[in-house]
């Protein structure tokens, strides 16, 4: 996108938040015109609007700068802005749904006019107000549920322990246990402390491998640098294995030349290096146990357009085509469904991340549902096709709404299990 174009982007979005604002502002009045309590509701709604702004131009700015650090207070503006801006979109289906009855009861009443001098309303005042009181019952959940995971819940991470039995998993490795992260997203954070505990709680698993799927900052390798020695400190029987996510390559922000974006990628592999994570670029690892082995199989970032297609299956597999038990580690769940499960290789089990969980839906004993899930089927926990397992890491971190709402932050835990 140019310059140009992206500036009158800006303007158009600018124009679609005032014009939502006053729509909203004209609906509210309505509703608590006749309240003792009017005023008061009314710089409430200004200084709700005053404050998304605000959390409209650090977004902004976040957006164009591209900066390396992120800061509690701007994140706190930021997840405001985007809290409000859900609650305008749920009140002003209620408000639009009144407003066409509204037209239509003048529209009839205009055609009993002519015929009559009787004229009813199709839906009593009363029934319209109930219509809005309603709209802001509804449009307050999801409002109350985003500041939450703004506050609390972007940090509260979630062990999800899964079981998993193969009939051609080594018996040396029964019991084996793989914990998955996924969406870093280093930039994003604003908490060593809370990063800090997300670590403890991996180390306190006592896995056997951990397995990184991809993203770990948002724009620039640099957003890494503070977090170094934080995840430094993971801990596993066999390391930590990684590969890159379509955030890793440094394709989201405009560099200086082609030397700078090259510079930032060898930033990269230097800060896995230092960060004790193996990166497998189209690559793979065997771990053996008393003269069994796994192949832990790691392919670049593979997805849909514009998403980037660097993943190589066939150069991934070179030198473990024989082992019996395989795990592939690609970041975009789309690739399993695109090319994975009609390989001609086996893989036992796929692990991915990508989707967030949009960081915002609805999980509860069966039942789960994001927006997410309308663009990508596979969004969220394990899936099974062609007798292959697919696992969708819901992510460590955040991007763009600095909160998860219903959908935590999530550490996994996989433990295989042989099966005669």
């Amino acid at each position: 996108m140019s310059i140009r174009n992206f500036s009158i982007s800006k303007y158009i979005l600018i124009l679609v938040l005032l014009l939502m604002d006053v729509y909203v502002y004209f609906a509210l009045r309505r509703s608590i015109n006749k309240s003792k309590f009017s005023k008061v509701y009314k710089y409430l709604y200004f200084f709700s609007v005053f404050l998304a702004y605000i959390g409209f131009y650090f977004l902004y700015t976040n957006f164009t700068e591209k900066p390396l650090v992120s800061f509690f207070i701007p994140n706190l503006f930021i997840g405001f802005f985007f809290s409000f801006f859900v609650f305008k979109l749920f009140f002003i289906v209620f408000i639009l749904f009144e407003d066409i009855l509204r037209i239509l009861e003048l529209f009839f009443a205009t055609l009993r006019n002519l015929f009559s001098k009787k004229a009813n309303n199709i839906i009593a005042p009363g029934r319209r107000k109930f219509i809005r009181q309603s709209g802001l019952i509804v449009a307050g959940i999801p409002f109350t549920s985003m500041i939450y995971g703004v506050v609390k819940g972007r940090y509260d991470f979630k062990i999800s322990d899964i079981q998993l039995v193969f009939k051609n998993l080594p018996r040396s490795f029964n019991g084996f246990k793989i914990v998955q992260i996924s969406d870093i997203h280093t930039g994003s954070f604003d908490s060593l402390e809370e990063i800090n505990k997300g670590i403890d709680l991996i180390n306190d698993q006592n896995a056997d491998v951990i397995l990184f799927t991809g993203d770990l900052v948002n724009n620039d390798s640099r957003e890494t640098i503070p977090f170094i020695d934080v995840f430094k400190r993971l801990r596993s029987k066999h390391g930590v294995y990684s590969v890159l996510g379509n955030h890793d390559y440094g394709d989201y922000k405009e560099w200086n030349s082609v030397e700078d974006k090259k510079k930032n990628m060898d930033r990269m592999f230097e800060y896995q290096k230092q960060m004790n994570f193996q990166l497998l670029n189209n690559e793979n690892i065997t771990l053996s146990k008393n003269g069994e082995s796994i192949a832990i199989i790691g392919v670049e970032n593979w997805g849909k357009p514009p998403f980037p297609q660097r993943g190589d299956l066939d150069k991934a597999l070179k030198g473990v085509e024989d082992i019996p038990f395989k795990i592939l580690m690609s970041h975009d769940p789309t690739h399993f469904s695109k090319k994975v499960v009609s390989h001609k290789t086996h893989f036992d089990i796929t692990l991915a991340g990508h989707t967030h969980g949009m960081q915002f839906g609805i999980e509860i004993p069966g039942f789960k549902w994001s927006p997410i899930k309308y663009i990508y089927p596979k969004w969220a926990g394990l899936y099974e096709e062609a007798k292959q397992y697919l696992y969708v890491n819901r992510g460590f971190g955040y991007i763009g709404f600095p909160g998860r709402a219903g959908i935590r932050p999530e550490i996994t835990v996989i433990e295989l299990n042989h099966i005669s």
